[in-house]
């Protein structure tokens, strides 16, 4: 990616972050999805009273963009609510998987709008479980709208 590009995902992030909804944890994070078509999905994080129903800001971003047809992603920005890299939860690594290329995806974590660092997503989920391990099993077969 070129830096302009990655400067103005990691904006993104931050305007999608003033959408988050944190009454609880305080702790507000915005994400911007790049497509490989050049649209930018942006995400928040929004919380609920019973916690487990609370929507991670990446997952937002992709889930959004999926809604609306896309399936081929470039890269992701994060933004958080502290001035430090903020790393994608578990949960949400496992969804970018399932979306992404891992060798060529790009998670950038934005510590403030000009420092930042960028993963691929293989480096933050090695050995990840994807869809290529139930390809085989038998009465298996891959979703008709699979990319």
């Amino acid at each position: 990616m070129h830096e302009k590009d990655i400067r103005i995902l990691i904006e993104e992030a931050y305007e999608a972050k003033k959408q988050s909804y944190a009454p609880y944890s305080n702790f507000y994070v915005g994400a911007a999805l790049l497509t490989a078509e050049g649209n930018i999905y942006r995400g928040c994080n929004i919380e609920n009273a019973a916690y487990s129903p609370t929507n991670c800001a990446e997952r937002t971003a992709i889930f959004k963009a999926v809604s609306e047809g896309e399936r081929n992603f470039v890269a992701i920005a994060i933004a958080g609510s502290k001035e430090e890299y903020l790393a994608p939860c578990g949960v949400c690594r496992q969804v970018m998987q399932e979306f992404c290329n891992s060798e060529a995806f790009q998670i950038i974590l934005a510590k403030n709008r000009e420092d930042y660092v960028i993963y691929r997503l293989e480096e933050l989920l090695p050995g990840a479980f994807s869809k290529n391990m139930l390809s085989d099993l038998p009465g298996t077969k891959p979703a008709a709208n699979d990319s």
